[in-house]
């Protein structure tokens, strides 16, 4: 057979029923919802813009079911529809009033928008407002307004309307019985979007703020012919570097334009501006069944999923709270069938477990009082075995913390080291980073959360160290916590610890394999994260490396859940750049916001890994 011609005829057919699929939703809402658009008052007298879509069968009453978001409502006119409703098709066929809002100073809303708006606290009068108050006003308009309602709610979102999920929990409407944050923005300075570890994340950034963060004048309807940043050099690794400095990044393309670049720069440190926007500490007294759910390969918003859960577990003993993560990018429970994802399979349509097992199960429950909905405290997909697990608690009580020791010659083990002068040298330049990723790309992928890492393996200011094959499957499940013992030349450091599964070298490469891929001997990245090495002690006071010192620097990575198979190895790599996925760190102790090019020098690392300096990673091992 033809197989370029069976793949363009295969191809064409999924493009025409995706196209078929859209005309028949769209169809389907013009037929059974009616919309109507209101400005809905607010407390302090500002009204938001809120379709509502409401069911045409009047012999039942529905729960609302609200996506509070600042990426607008539209279509806008009461003659225009969406062409689906609710996160995917089962979901607008169970039948809810759905309702869109734009949030306050966003698109057709009235008021002052602020990202991430800081939650009340302290003196406030009958007026004062935050998204908290919107959500519950705007619940409570709905409930008396809108005929056939039967009186419950429930709050979904993805990313940013994530959060504004998250923040109808404080001081709940009694009508919201549900909430489901799905990849929560929840802490732009720890883990999400914009910073990890206190390290800004150059590309999601520049890129994202670039278009969200213009400010606008007025209530507008979107201007569909606006148009993304054109990047003037198509290969991300060179635009970032020719740019030269954040400094110059803001001059040359924002000026004073965006606000919240120029907060950025303000406050490099955790300070009240950023500790007033984290949502976490207000999570308690929550009276709402809550469902968090996210993927572990997300690229935005893997820390707000987990961050969130933990918080009303901790703060909320006894309360409804439960966790659904998988193997998904951002969104990709609902935004793909989640069967795989990069170069790798995982043998089942996860997103499809999840939609029919738990989102859908769990609104008809709390919003309806229909069917049985007993999903687990936490509900995990492991990757490497592929397969769903049931936990009582996350992470599993059940599992081991063991330490994986860093060793001579690259080794990795769980035995401690038994040398008392043992460690690697090398030399970090900030004018020549890490990629974060291999090949060439014009905006940052969200497939680098998984890809193969020998590009990375191949540098000499990358340092690898992996375990002999496995004579047993090793499953993590939980957090991973670096500890580093180093030393550097220079009074500033960033580090990098990747956590990777290593192929066995006679692994079956796919069929078919249009990308011509190797997976003998890949090595897939479970985990990654950064520290920016001046916080190591205090977000909020920096301190600087005494070069040459032995210091130690410790770090959680976001949670895991990956079994490594019989014959494969487990290996870390370590590195003190990725970029443009991070800025870069000038390897000198100061404001990096404004640092100029002369300030990026090279250094010389040391990573200690001996019987009184021992470098190890944390794990949780399942029994």
């Amino acid at each position: 057979m033809n197989l370029p011609k069976f793949f363009s005829i295969l191809l064409c057919l999924i493009i025409s029923n995706e196209l078929f699929a859209q005309q028949t939703d769209s169809a389907y809402v013009r037929e059974n919802f009616t919309k109507i658009e209101r400005q809905i008052p607010m407390r302090d007298g500002v009204k938001l813009f809120t379709s509502i879509y409401i069911p045409k069968n009047s012999t039942k009453k529905f729960p609302f079911l609200i996506n509070r978001t600042p990426y607008t409502v539209a279509p806008y006119g009461e003659d225009k529809y969406k062409t689906s409703l609710g996160n995917f098709p089962a979901m607008m066929r169970e039948g809810f009033i759905f309702v869109y809002q734009d949030v306050r100073g966003r698109w057709m809303s009235e008021g002052t928008f602020e990202d991430i708006r800081p939650q009340l606290v302290g003196k406030t009068t009958k007026n004062s407002i935050d998204e908290s108050t919107d959500t519950y006003d705007t619940i409570d308009w709905l409930v008396k307004n809108i005929k056939n309602n039967n009186g419950n709610a429930g709050i979904y979102g993805i990313s940013y309307p994530g959060f504004y999920s998250t923040t109808s929990l404080p001081n709940s409407h009694p009508a919201l019985k549900a909430v489901s944050p799905q990849a929560p923005v929840t802490d732009w300075f720890m883990g999400d979007d914009f910073h990890h570890r206190g390290t800004l994340f150059l590309m999601d950034a520049f890129t994202f703020m670039g278009s969200f963060g213009v400010p606008r004048l007025k209530p507008i309807v979107p201007d569909r012919s606006a148009k993304r940043f054109q990047f003037p050099i198509q290969d991300n690794y060179r635009f970032y570097l020719e740019a030269g400095t954040i400094k110059n990044l803001k001059t040359k393309y924002f000026a004073d334009s965006i606000k919240f670049w120029n907060d950025l720069s303000k406050h490099s440190n955790l300070d009240t501006f950023w500790k007033a926007r984290l949502i976490l500490p207000h999570l308690t007294n929550v009276k709402p069944a809550v469902m968090v759910v996210g993927g572990f390969f997300d690229a935005e918003d893997a820390y707000g999923t987990f961050a969130t859960y933990k918080a009303i577990e901790k703060q909320n003993p006894g309360a409804n709270n439960i966790l659904v993560a998988g193997p998904w990018f951002h969104g990709g429970w609902v935004r793909s069938d989640g069967s795989s994802f990069g170069d790798i399979k995982f043998g089942k349509t996860t997103s499809i477990d999840y939609q029919t097992q738990y989102e859908l199960p769990f609104f008809k429950h709390y919003l309806k009082g229909e069917g049985e909905f007993n999903a687990a405290d936490a509900n995990i997909f492991v990757t490497g075995s592929n397969e769903w697990k049931k936990f009582k608690t996350w992470p599993p009580v059940e599992a081991e913390t063991k330490n994986l020791y860093l060793q001579p010659n690259g080794k990795l083990g769980f035995e401690k080291v038994g040398r008392t002068d043992s460690w690697d040298e090398y030399v970090s330049d900030p004018n020549s980073p890490v990629p974060y990723q291999d090949g060439v790309q014009v905006r940052r992928t969200r497939e680098y959360m998984i890809d193969d890492q020998r590009f990375a393996a191949r540098r000499p200011d990358v340092k690898t160290f992996q375990t002999d094959a496995l004579t047993e499957d090793i499953t993590l499940t939980g957090p991973v916590l670096a500890n580093l013992v180093v030393s550097t030349t220079g009074t500033d450091a960033d580090y990098v610890v990747k956590l990777i599964d290593v192929y066995p070298e006679d692994e079956t490469n796919p069929i078919p394999n249009p990308k011509n891929i190797v997976m003998g001997g890949y090595e897939m990245l479970v985990r990654g994260e950064i520290m920016r090495g001046k916080y190591r002690n205090s977000f909020e006071k920096p301190e600087p490396f005494i070069p040459g010192t032995i210091t130690k620097v410790n770090y959680p990575l976001p949670d895991v859940a990956h079994t490594f198979k019989k014959g494969h190895k487990i290996m870390i790599q370590i590195q003190n750049s990725w970029f443009p996925l991070a800025d870069r760190n000038p390897q000198k102790f100061m404001d990096i916001y404004q640092a100029e090019p002369q300030d990026f020098q090279k250094a010389t690392h040391k990573i200690y890994h001996d019987t009184f300096n021992s470098s190890f990673i944390t794990v949780s091992v399942l029994k």
